[in-house]
């Protein structure tokens, strides 16, 4: 395969368990893409660029320099070099902090993004601020809430392009682990779901989350005694976790506007939640928010337009 002759820049989004990297030219249009399951949590700190360096080589030429930019995980105290975490409230529209990296590929021209840190309550994200970056590249006056779904679910409020505030709650976590290794798996293992139960589920969630834990157990009684379906104990499930998630969320959501930034069902899943709570978010599409916050941070750094 021949060169990309093309190419301006790659842009790279490596979290914790993909990799997923895009070619782009002067006007940041995708020339060529890749996806893997090498994610940070599989590597060690000597992997990255020969991984990277073997998976993009046919796209540049030997005597070039091409810059390369990367959002997410990698930066992690564990990943290919740490990017320190910039302190909320933060622009993300005029500011954006990187560390390059030296590479033995003398092509590569490696930067990585730092993520956003907020003092009290204490609390990171590393990666979501891309997203979110980009979400504001298309929707620079937005003033809310955005929500972004996943193993550890954020609650971001944006204001006049600055991160003001967040909160993390562990929910995507915390239901992977009690339907796949606590006392309830047996009781939870379906493919199906029901809208009205996970709906249920999460107002009873909101009202009493302070019955959670019994209300976990009783999903096992109920498919012990009762017979009950293990699809709605599965959608009920999601729903007690979830609710309480949104309990805890409550200053964030209620009364505000809210996007949701995902590619999953999660998406579809957190607006039926916040739905019957009286919110109608907005899904925005999460992986082009995570290119155009790649895009708009390339810019910044290299005042390339």
């Amino acid at each position: 395969m021949k060169a990309i002759k093309e190419l301006y820049w790659i842009a790279v989004d490596w979290g914790s368990s993909n990799l997923r990297v895009w070619a782009l030219d002067k006007r940041h249009q995708i020339l060529d893409s890749f996806s893997s399951s090498d994610g940070m949590l599989s590597l060690e700190t000597g992997d990255f660029e020969p991984l990277l360096s073997e998976q993009i080589s046919n796209w540049i030429a030997d005597n070039v320099n091409i810059p390369v930019l990367c959002c997410g995980m990698v930066g992690a105290k564990q990943g290919w070099l740490e990017a320190p975490y910039a302190t909320v409230p933060y622009n993300l529209m005029q500011e954006t902090d990187s560390v390059k990296v030296i590479c033995r590929d003398n092509r590569l021209d490696v930067r990585i993004l730092g993520g956003l840190k907020q003092n009290n309550p204490s609390d990171v994200m590393r990666g979501e601020e891309t997203q979110i970056r980009g979400f504001l590249s298309a929707f620079s006056d937005f003033d809310g809430i955005v929500c972004l779904p996943g193993t550890h679910t954020k609650w971001v409020h944006v204001s006049a392009g600055e991160v003001v505030s967040f909160r993390t709650f562990i929910s995507g976590e915390l239901f992977a682990l009690m339907s796949e290794y606590s006392v309830l798996k047996h009781s939870v293992n379906s493919d199906g779901w029901s809208d009205q139960e996970f709906k249920s589920a999460v107002s009873e969630s909101i009202s009493n989350p302070q019955k959670i834990f019994s209300d976990f157990f009783k999903l096992r009684a109920d498919d012990l005694l009762n017979k009950v379906e293990k699809s709605v104990l599965r959608s009920k499930l999601s729903g007690y976790i979830i609710g309480a998630e949104l309990a805890g969320a409550k200053p964030y959501w209620l009364g505000q506007n809210v996007v949701i930034l995902a590619d999953n069902n999660l998406s579809k899943t957190y607006k039926a939640a916040l739905e019957g709570q009286g919110i109608f978010a907005q899904e925005v599409d999460a992986t082009k928010c995570t290119l155009d916050g790649l895009a708009q941070a390339f810019s910044l750094i290299h005042g390339r337009h």
